[in-house]
């Protein structure tokens, strides 16, 4: 082959093997043979496989044996690819452009497609059908036609027979007779021996299919009759009963206008003339009837679900209108006349009286605060006879009363209209004055006092204290609640900066009212809603404000604990106003999550105090069985276990009840009980002498003071952390110590209430040991099939030919694994060919979107060509008016 580039190898290829032929215009072509044409199309395939390496690919096997042909050692990879192509093309291409289309002849002759129908009776049912559809498809059906007709034209109107198309006998006279063979067609026929000769002719075959297509003709005809009958007498029924309703009308008519005794409406309907009944003698007619029916009342619709932002916007409204009443009731106003205003928007000046303090001065709807109108007051007696013609009465006196005149002119001072009064008329007006001056005042002394509707937003506890230090604690809810209506998420953007700042208040207000020495714990749980909602609005934000709470007490703790934890100044155990926030953090947050931003902290500090805190007064025992507590219902749904409250539990009843143990020591178990019979731990155990007849009482963790109402609660804990780790493996490890202190408790000399409360729980406690013993079970070895030892047996091979290695001496075995080597391969070559046709429908369908696409961006440019021709014209055509315009300004 020869170098340079393709190009010039194929022509220096086609040059030598005498292919290319000369285009001299001298010598002209002659035509080739079917065996030169053969010839030259075998050189030109030879240069083309010669000009491409590529086309041809060799697979040289590894051991050349001859005379050996192996099949797939010569590929042509472009031809097989060109071969799947168009095969693909022949039959996949086609599949796909059929697809969804319904084509071919479909037989839906009657009785084709039933096997159990022979070839007679198919034939017969579908004459019958023919029959059927010629007779529904009669123009001359006699029934329904009013008159009888020939040929679309009524018989009445025709004269002769001559122009009716009906040919005549030519042998026959003038006499307008007509031929043999139109009464023969048309008359019914006259039953001449041709009709029985032919019908003589007919086979038995013929003459039954015949008889029996008649008979199904008449049973239809019968049938049908049938029906139209049965159709008619329901028809007449249902006549008869509309009749019957029609002349009972009027009695139902009766009932349907009877009046409402409970409200009469002087509205149109109230106004129609009344029913006719049956006695009248001219009934009302059916048509004025139904035009007063039209007056009736129709049903109105119901209002639409309106939407949270409708509600919350609807709120505020009301809250805001309730607030301005309220604050002209405080004024001495009434709130009826003040709503008034002009067609302008502006509040209209009411008529001053004789009994007004001037304290209506404020014009606008805004309001500066309890003593905004305060300093109008100075200056009311300056400014009296400056105001006395504004606050006059109209000439004309339709709005107002008489007494209001009398009021004003009283109110003026004018001593004309005194002395002209007589002297009832000024008692009746002196008394009208100090009633109105007495309402007034007891309207403004109960507004003054009624809880306001509207308040600010406040940005800290100490804005919030201001609001709230003059209300009861009653009403502080309901500030909180009408804030969050005033300050709603969806009435504005920064609102929802506003309710956070309020989340953030209401957690330090929980701290404040929970703080002692007067804890407020009813206004903390009316609260709790309120953060609640709060924080499920708003979870981020608050769940940080909690944590920052978490952190701050964790430092107190740290702090103390390095001061000491026996010192008495040290402050390690948490405060009342720390405890309810941590009941207030496990009521609003989700304690049974593994892991939670708030929880898992504060478990951890409760951990913390239980465990590194030392006992030092009968408040640090309250208030460590108020952490405990605390653990028992964070942990009741995950039921995870906290040796801390336990071992502090046990160690509070160590410390409360008499006992025989003298040291630490002593004590079974493994549990930590450092403060056992210390100095000041000994003052806590109860006295025998003092007990005999206390009993158990409720534990309130603000006023307990009693050391068996500590014990009580201490037993009681015991108890429901049984329950509640009775299914740990652990239990008997966990509760056989407690159960062996609780037997040497020295309660003996006390009251038979607290016997038997711990006589119970060890039974109950002794119980759950021997269940949870019988469920526990030795640990034993896996128990599966023994494994065979296995064998080293070497295999030999009889051939060592590597051609041979699929040769099995088992021929069952050889020929089977042979089958599963073609069915690999064939699979192999399946998913070969699927992945092929993927690939092929894609491009199919690729290239039908590409057309579809500059189909469209033909059509497109098309209409943008075209309006961008017409938006040349208009600019054209609208300089041009501008140019013939200028020109008609100069002239």
């Amino acid at each position: 082959m020869a170098k340079g580039s393709q190009l010039s190898q194929l022509k220096t290829a086609l040059s030598q093997a005498g292919v290319n032929r000369s285009h001299s215009k001298k010598k002209k072509s002659t035509p080739l043979t079917e065996q030169a044409k053969v010839k030259k199309a075998a050189k030109l395939r030879e240069i083309q496989q010669k000009l491409n390496p590529f086309d041809v690919k060799v697979t040289r096997p590894k051991h050349d044996v001859g005379g050996r042909n192996i099949k797939g050692m010569i590929g042509r990879p472009a031809q097989s690819k060109q071969a799947g192509m168009q095969q693909r093309e022949h039959v996949l291409l086609k599949e796909i452009e059929q697809r969804g289309r319904v084509g071919g002849v479909v037989d839906r002759r009657f009785g084709e497609n039933d096997p159990s129908m022979s070839l007679e009776e198919r034939m017969l049912e579908r004459f019958t059908k023919e029959r059927q559809r010629a007779s529904k498809a009669s123009a001359f059906n006699l029934e329904n036609e009013d008159e009888l007709t020939h040929y679309g034209q009524s018989l009445s109107k025709l004269d002769d027979f001559d122009d009716i198309l009906l040919p005549v006998d030519e042998d026959e006279d003038e006499g307008g007779q007509l031929d043999h063979d139109t009464v023969k067609k048309a008359h019914f026929g006259g039953f001449s021996d041709d009709e029985k000769e032919k019908e003589d002719e007919l086979s038995p075959r013929a003459r039954h299919t015949r008889y029996s297509s008649i008979s199904c003709t008449s049973e239809y005809s019968m049938r049908r009759w049938s029906t139209q009958m049965r159709r008619q007498v329901e028809n007449e029924k249902e006549e008869n009963i509309r009749h019957e309703l029609d002349q009972d009308f009027d009695s139902l008519r009766t009932l349907l206008y009877a009046p409402d005794p409970s409200s009469i409406d002087h509205d149109t309907s109230a106004k129609l003339p009344a029913p006719a009944t049956t006695n009248d003698e001219d009934t009302m007619d059916y048509d004025k009837q139904v035009r007063e029916l039209a007056f009736d009342k129709r049903a109105k619709p119901k209002d639409r679900t309106k939407t949270v932002e409708e509600l919350a916007l609807e709120q505020k409204e009301a809250l805001e209108k309730a607030e301005k009443q309220r604050r002209l009731r405080m004024f001495g106003q009434d709130p009826d006349e003040s709503d008034d205003e002009d067609a302008a928007g502006r509040r209209r000046k009411r008529p001053r009286g004789g009994d007004d303090l001037d304290d209506d001065l404020i014009e606008d709807e805004s309001f500066g605060g309890l003593g905004a109108g305060l300093g109008a007051e100075l200056d009311s007696d300056a400014s009296d006879g400056d105001e006395s013609e504004d606050g006059s009465v109209d000439s004309s006196g339709e709005e107002h009363s008489d007494e209001e005149v009398d009021f004003d002119g009283f109110g003026e001072g004018s001593q004309s209209s005194i002395d002209e009064a007589s002297d009832s008329d000024l008692e009746d007006t002196t008394e009208t004055e100090t009633k109105r001056k007495t309402w007034r005042s007891s309207e403004t002394l109960r507004a003054s006092q009624e809880l306001p509707y509207t308040f600010p937003a406040p940005e800290s506890h100490d804005e919030f204290l201001l609001i709230v230090e003059s209300l009861p604690d009653s009403d502080i809810p309901t500030v909180v609640q009408r804030i969050r209506t005033l300050y709603h998420h969806s009435l504005g953007p920064e609102n929802k900066l506003k309710l956070q700042n309020l989340a953030r208040v209401l957690i330090d207000h929980i701290l404040y009212i929970a703080s002692p020495p007067s804890p407020r714990m009813k206004l903390l749980s009316d609260l709790v809603p309120h953060l609640f909602a709060l924080c499920r609005s708003y979870p981020a934000e608050s769940a940080e404000y909690f944590v920052e709470k978490l952190s701050l007490m964790h430092k107190n703790l740290k702090r103390g604990l390095a001061t000491g934890a026996l010192e008495p100044e040290a402050r390690t155990w948490p405060g009342l106003s720390e405890l309810a926030f941590l009941r207030v953090t496990g009521i609003i947050w989700p304690t049974s999550d593994m892991r939670h931003p708030v929880i898992s902290p504060a478990r951890l500090l409760m951990g913390a105090y239980l465990g590194l805190c030392r006992v030092r007064s009968f408040a640090d025992v309250t208030k460590g069985l108020f952490l405990s507590s605390l653990f028992l219902q964070y942990e009741v749904l995950s039921k995870r276990f906290v040796p801390e409250a336990i071992n502090f539990v046990m160690n509070a009843t160590l410390h409360l009840a008499p006992h025989a143990f003298t040291s630490a020591r002593s004590l079974p178990g493994v549990f930590p009980c450092p403060d056992l019979r210390s100095a000041s731990c000994e003052p806590l155990t109860i006295d025998k002498s003092k007990a005999k007849g206390l009993r158990f009482r409720k534990a309130d963790l603000v006023h307990m003071q009693s050391k068996i109402d500590a014990l009580g609660l201490a037993l009681g804990l015991l108890e429901r952390f049984a329950d509640m780790y009775k299914s740990l493996d652990g239990f008997i490890e966990l509760y056989e110590p407690i159960q062996l202190i609780l037997s040497k408790l020295e309660c003996g000399r006390l009251s038979e209430d607290i016997q038997s409360r711990v006589s119970s729980l060890q039974d109950k406690i002794a119980r759950l040991l021997k269940f949870a013993l019988q469920s526990r079970k030795p640990l034993l070895l896996q128990a599966h099939k023994p494994i065979p030892i296995s064998s080293y047996i070497p295999k030999f091979e009889t051939n060592s030919s590597s051609y041979l290695r699929r040769q099995d001496p088992d021929r069952e075995r050889n020929e089977a694994a042979k089958l599963r080597h073609q069915v690999k391969q064939e699979r192999k070559g399946a998913v070969r060919e699927l992945r092929k046709d993927a690939k092929f429908i894609a491009a199919v369908e690729h290239n039908k979107q590409m057309e579809k696409d500059r189909v469209y961006k033909e059509r497109m440019n098309k209409a943008f060509s075209s309006l961008e021709g017409e938006r040349a014209e208009q600019k054209a055509m609208e300089r041009e008016k501008g140019r013939e315009k200028r020109r008609a300004g100069r002239k």
